[in-house]
């Protein structure tokens, strides 16, 4: 489990646990070793919901209070005052609480999860956000939420998890036009790759000048790459890049103490 700092503290007596989770010290085995989240894998449930019984339990909650919403790359946020079952959670990207004692999580394997917490309000989220997702505004509309929950924008801190770099996500011509047609000042999260007409894509720099432009107090980066560290991490692309049949989800989840 990896830590951020700015997310540490808490104030006026209210305490947040959190955790951007690696795919250690889990159960399952083979392609999924060890600590797969994802109901989606073709992992063995049981196996899945042990491991989501690990990360809630390190936060110092059961299994039953870890919710997941059904993530679809969409910029939707939804506020979750109780807990749902596992894989009936609402389609969207991002969840944000107010209720102690409810840890609020996505699943990522490549894309970019971030974990908010507005500690003196007692507002905490959690958001997956892929390409789309941070280009369609889930990262601003998770902010919206907290405010909504209660929440002070300026006193809003956010943390960047584990998510693939720059270094080794490439992509195609079509890509980056879609970025520029929307806005000419993106074309500074490209470079060029080796091969012709594609670039390399700078999804944690443009996830946190989203996060930039929602006006949030802090922003922490904590640079770590899914792809290139494969004992820490599962990856989307790895898998591809091997023809592998299937690949494991990590787990980033934050909560506030009862």
């Amino acid at each position: 489990m990896i830590e951020a700092e700015c997310l540490k503290s808490g104030s006026g007596g209210i305490r947040i646990r959190h955790g951007f989770f690696t795919r250690e010290a889990g159960h399952s085995t083979g392609l999924y070793a060890s600590l797969n989240t994802g109901l989606g894998s073709d992992d063995d449930r049981e196996t899945v919901m042990k491991n989501r019984e690990t990360v809630a339990n390190a936060l110092g909650l059961t299994g039953e209070r870890l919710v997941t919403p059904y993530q679809i790359h969409s910029p939707d946020a939804v506020i979750v005052d109780e807990p749902w079952p596992p894989q009936h959670g609402p389609k969207a990207d991002a969840a944000v609480t107010a209720k102690p004692g409810i840890a609020v999580a996505v699943n990522t394997a490549d894309c970019t999860p971030v974990l908010f917490a507005d500690p003196a309000a007692g507002v905490v989220a959690a958001a997956h956000a892929g390409w789309k997702g941070a280009f369609g505004g889930v990262l601003k509309w998770t902010v919206e939420a907290m405010v909504e929950a209660g929440a002070s924008r300026q006193n809003i801190s956010a943390a960047i998890g584990p998510t693939i770099s720059q270094a080794a996500y490439e992509v195609g011509p079509e890509f980056k036009e879609r970025f520029v047609e929307a806005d000419n000042g993106y074309a500074r999260f490209f470079i060029p790759s080796e091969r012709e007409g594609h670039h390399m894509f700078d999804l944690p720099a443009f996830v946190e000048m989203r996060l930039e432009e929602a006006g949030i107090g802090h922003i922490e980066n904590l640079h770590l790459c899914t792809y290139a560290d494969e004992d820490r991490f599962f990856s989307y692309r790895r898998k591809t890049h091997r023809s592998e049949a299937d690949y494991g989800r990590q787990l980033s989840a934050i909560a506030i103490e009862v």
